[in-house]
């Protein structure tokens, strides 16, 4: 079995990560430290968003990030609002990039 890092760390090291790309990130919400689950708001700076979020993948029996909402960023800060009111160790990632990325896929980015 694989160490979980904490939340955390993982966030510290993904907004490096970030940063070393030349890509601006800010935590909008601090969840938990140690177990806080993550999202990840991406912004293009046009007025729309998309949302992601780890799952676990049962068919590759691991964690990937998918996906989950797409659409205008007010409508994408409002499902956050809703969910960090379910879930207040709920951490979450504003990643402003005009490209659209988040380097998400990269490895080392699962855990």
């Amino acid at each position: 079995m694989t160490p979980r890092l904490t939340a955390e760390f993982w966030v510290q090291a993904y907004l490096t990560r970030l940063r070393l790309q030349d890509i601006p990130a800010f935590v909008t919400a601090k969840g938990d430290l140690t177990a806080g689950a993550v999202m990840i708001k991406q912004a293009p700076l046009d007025g729309s968003a998309s949302l992601y979020q780890r799952q676990f993948d049962l068919l590759e029996d691991r964690r990937k990030w998918e996906q989950i909402a797409q659409g205008e960023e007010s409508e994408i800060d409002a499902r956050i609002a809703r969910e960090r009111s379910r879930d207040p160790d709920l951490w979450v990632i504003e990643v402003e990039d005009r490209a659209g990325r988040t380097l998400l896929e990269e490895p080392g980015l699962d855990g």
